[in-house]
């Protein structure tokens, strides 16, 4: 019954590009090419290495850049080379659809670690990625620690795989469809990830050790009704081996589960 559901290495993968609409706005277009290379690169780019990687002419990307710095969503350093600046993440965050959830959370997840004394953290799915919601960290030394806003792999950890097993059929096939870490598996590795989630979706948790690295201990459920337009996941992570670590987080799945409980009750997505 704690036995691990396999899982593909968690390692992050770039999904495939998809399908280009049928109508294009070109000026729109390169806007968006510029913010999207700008924030997967996460480095100071010239208008030079711009062009290059977005294999444009300098005069097709000049008014763009003028236009995207003037607006505030970029900014150019002493050398030239432009970076964001903070306005995107100020945009999401004044009409973030996850701001209730988040809200609903808070109180919860700090009662929860301070019981449990492990760390814990709220997830989403974010297209084909799961994306860290909050984080609480544990009163202790040694701890686990997830960042928040940080991206991972849907198949490759626990948290994903709760988020996967009780997603529609069509959203969950949706998502695997663009992920490289399941396609590249076997025909039979495959049907035994499919019957994984199914196990997961039957008992209502899944627990992993190893799943991201040696030693890395998780324990999931769902959060919200599985009518709910949000889902999310609660998850404890520890440290074996630490002399804090607790033996056995299967004696924490019903706080864990009662604290999921009340996020979706006072988010308002039981």
């Amino acid at each position: 019954m704690k036995q691990p559901i396999p899982s593909a290495s968690p390692i992050q993968e770039k999904s495939e590009p998809s399908v280009r609409p049928k109508y294009t706005v070109p000026a729109l277009e390169k806007a968006l090419d510029v913010l999207e290379l700008l924030s997967e690169q996460a480095v100071p780019m010239t208008q030079a290495q711009l062009c290059r990687a977005l294999e444009r002419e300098p005069s097709e990307l000049f008014r763009t850049l003028c236009a995207l710095e003037g607006r505030g969503y970029l900014r150019r350093e002493g050398d030239g080379a432009y970076v964001l600046t903070l306005k995107l993440f100020e945009l999401s965050r004044t009409h973030s659809p996850h701001e209730q959830l988040l809200r609903a959370a808070s109180t919860p997840m700090r009662e929860l670690v301070e019981r449990c004394r492990e760390s814990c953290h709220l997830c989403v799915l974010h297209r084909d990625q799961v994306l860290v919601l909050a984080q609480v960290d544990a009163p202790t030394s040694i701890r686990l620690s997830v960042e928040a806003g940080s991206l991972h792999s849907p198949v490759g950890t626990v948290s994903g795989q709760v988020l996967l097993a009780h997603s529609p059929e069509f959203e969950r096939e949706d998502v695997l469809s663009r992920r490289a870490d399941y396609l590249r598996m076997s025909a039979g590795e495959r049907r035994a990830f499919q019957d994984a989630l199914a196990t997961v979706r039957d008992n209502g948790w899944a627990y992993a050790e190893g799943a991201r690295f040696v030693g890395g201990r998780d324990l999931s459920v769902p959060v919200g009704a599985a009518t709910a337009r949000t889902q999310a996941v609660l998850t404890i992570a520890s440290l074996r081996g630490t002399h804090t670590a607790h033996e056995d987080l299967f004696d924490f799945l019903p706080v864990l589960r009662q604290c999921a409980a009340d996020i979706s009750r006072l988010a308002g997505i039981d």
